[in-house]
């Protein structure tokens, strides 16, 4: 496990979409507006799924299973939390950023926004979202599971899958073909870097394309 994602996180968003085209599974890239908010734009890790809904009053027990994911995540984890492209408030925030870098965690992904910016743009933590907002989560937005498959950006995903995510997108990796997906990928990378190279010293891009049946 502690290779695959060692490898993966070498790998780019857009290679490792490719390969799991090739496989059948032409479904795997979030929808395309959730996007890095921080300065880190990379983010690589095991998929800890958790689901948000947007609350209208503030419950009993504020943040209980926000807290219980983030003291459950280990290292090489990243938090996917489908909230339903909540923009009532800031869901993710400083003080759960400081947690998660502690215990290693590889970032969040979220339909949600973020808040904070001020202090998280200095740590080294990816947060891929749909926006920014001051407002607190109390009351607005609230974890309602953690641990169970999620749909998140059209995408389902469960424990056990990987995600990866850059300036270009999100991609999720189903475990059952994470071994042969990043294999595949690496392939394709060491592909593209000749075909690269060809183009680079003007040899046409048909010739390349006939060659390598890469573009």
């Amino acid at each position: 496990m502690s290779d695959i994602l060692a490898s993966l996180s070498g790998l780019y968003s857009a290679v490792v979409a490719d390969v799991l085209d090739g496989l059948g599974l032409r479904f795997q890239t979030l929808a395309p507006h959730i996007r890095p908010l921080t300065p880190t734009q990379k983010i690589c890790g095991r998929v800890f799924p958790a689901r948000a809904v947007t609350v209208l009053a503030i419950p009993a027990e504020p943040y209980k299973l926000e807290i219980a994911a983030v003291d459950g995540m280990a290292k090489g984890d990243v938090l996917v939390v489908d909230a339903g492209d909540d923009r009532t408030c800031g869901f993710w925030g400083e003080l759960l950023t400081t947690a998660c870098l502690y215990k290693g965690v590889g970032g969040v992904v979220m339909t949600a926004c973020t808040r904070d910016m001020w202090k998280i743009k200095e740590l080294d933590f990816p947060i891929f979202g749909i926006g920014y907002h001051p407002a607190d989560s109390k009351g607005r937005a609230d974890i309602i599971e953690i641990g169970e498959p999620i749909t998140i950006g059209g995408v389902t995903t469960k424990v056990g899958d990987y995600i990866l995510g850059d300036e270009d997108g999100v991609v999720i990796i189903p475990g059952e073909v994470a071994e042969e997906t990043v294999k595949l990928a690496l392939e394709k990378v060491s592909g593209e870097n000749i075909a690269r190279a060809d183009l680079a010293s003007g040899v046409p891009m048909g010739e390349v394309f006939r060659k390598h049946g890469i573009l």
